[in-house]
């Protein structure tokens, strides 16, 4: 079969490579793709929002299968898009990744169907927000309503800083019209665990769990951004949390949607904070999460091509998913200077080094091919994963692997899996 990927970030070409490995593919396209993805995927140079030109790719080429993985074309309706055209296609439709769209409806579903989250109050205005925040405890947190590429929220301290946080978001619109409604919640302390979970509307399988680490420098200290690396699996995301989260977080969600009249297939992220009351839900992502796809994928046994499958299909419940009895880490080398301001064009070398090597990965986040060489294309450059027995030596291993590459501007957190040694 033709599989279309649309995408060209580091969770897309973790996808690629696991359809790869699928003996039912014949042919790998991907829309459109980077320097990575162009060694697995035909890359067609098309924007993940031209839906037009997409789906009259997929028309033309007789696509089996296409994936949609990153949120914004998402929530646009790509889906909805593909199907129009007769596409099948692997993802939410725009009715259901709202469920990531907008953080007051995800907010106000779990209110509505008790599933445990973080109290908060949503805001159309900066007027009442700040208004809201002088009667509020801190720390609290800012979240701008829509997409913001992971980035669209605040942790503040104190009163001025949650202050300064709402004339951002809301005022100087440092997220675009992402921020035109906010959602301010308490702050949670806890791990943060994630867990990316296949749907077909009914039924959920639970993939293995994930820890990201969001913030850009080490101690989690400087701006967010999309993710500076992760591991897998999460040793504090034990057998009876797992259980608790089915029963009160993962098959309510599923129903809850289903529910409202948008039943969701594809994958739901659910980004959990296990605090002292027991699992909360911090956010709801409606796709792969990036970096935790690169963590999570290699290590998964099944064919990817018969759980989406399964998921389109709605018969999900006859799949049962099955993970390596291991463990991986991703770090990701990112241009120094990300998330604001960073260089561009550097040639990477060093990547032959992973040819070959079953339990390595370089995933090719910002990477463009310019005559004949790999150059950095953007903040986050290449997710270097490496497995192990365990998460110790897949970590030592993940960072051995970043010393075989190298380009100018070259930056990476040197305490990725730090929470690995307090387990």
């Amino acid at each position: 079969m033709k599989v279309l990927v649309v995408g060209s970030g580091g969770r897309e070409h973790a996808i690629v490579n696991s359809v790869a490995k699928s003996s039912r593919v014949s042919k790998i396209y991907c829309a459109p793709g980077n320097a990575g993805i162009a060694g697995l995927a035909e890359c067609v140079d098309i924007g993940v929002m031209d839906f037009d030109a997409l789906t009259d790719f997929a028309v033309k080429e007789k696509i089996d299968l296409t994936i949609v993985a990153p949120d914004d074309p998402l929530v646009a309706g790509a889906v909805d898009a593909f199907e129009a055209k007769g596409i099948r296609a692997f993802g939410p439709r725009a009715n259901a990744a709202i469920l990531e769209g907008s953080k007051a409806f995800s907010k106000d579903l779990m209110k509505k169907y008790g599933i445990p989250t973080a109290q908060y109050e949503n805001f159309d205005n900066a007027e009442d927000a700040l208004k809201y925040l002088e009667t509020a405890r801190m720390p609290i947190v800012l979240k701008a309503d829509g997409l913001a590429l992971g980035k669209g929220v605040l942790i503040c301290n104190t009163l001025e800083e949650a202050r300064e946080g709402v004339k951002s978001i809301m005022l100087d619109k440092q997220f675009g019209a992402a921020g035109n409604r906010m959602v301010i919640e308490e702050f949670m302390t806890g791990r943060e665990v994630s867990v990316l979970s296949f749907t077909d509307g009914k039924t959920i399988r639970p993939m293995t769990s994930a820890q990201d680490h969001k913030r850009a420098k080490d101690g989690d200290q400087g701006l967010n951004t999309g993710g500076m690396g992760t591991f897998s699996p999460s040793p504090f995301y034990t057998k009876e949390i797992d259980e608790f989260c089915m029963k009160n977080i993962y098959q309510p969600t599923v129903d809850a949607m289903a529910a409202e009249g948008r039943t969701f297939k594809g994958v739901i992220f659910f980004g959990l904070m296990l605090t002292e009351d027991g699992p909360k839900v911090l956010e709801y992502n409606a796709r792969f999460g990036d970096p935790e796809a690169q963590v999570v994928l290699p290590r998964m046994n099944n064919d990817i091509i018969d759980v989406m499958e399964a998921c389109i299909d709605g018969t999900l419940d006859k799949i049962e998913l099955d993970f390596k009895d291991n463990a991986a880490v991703c770090v990701v080398l990112a241009s120094d200077g990300y998330p604001v301001k960073y260089e561009k064009g550097y040639e990477i070398k060093g990547l032959d080094k992973f040819d070959g090597k079953d339990s390595y990965f370089a995933f090719h986040a910002g990477t463009k091919l310019k005559d004949g060489k790999v150059v950095t294309n953007g903040g986050r450059v290449l997710g270097i994963t490496a497995m192990g027995p365990d998460l110790k030596q897949a970590r030592s291993n993940a960072y051995e692997a970043t010393k075989w590459v190298d380009f100018d501007n070259k930056y990476c957190r040197s305490d990725i899996g730090r929470a690995i040694d307090e387990a």
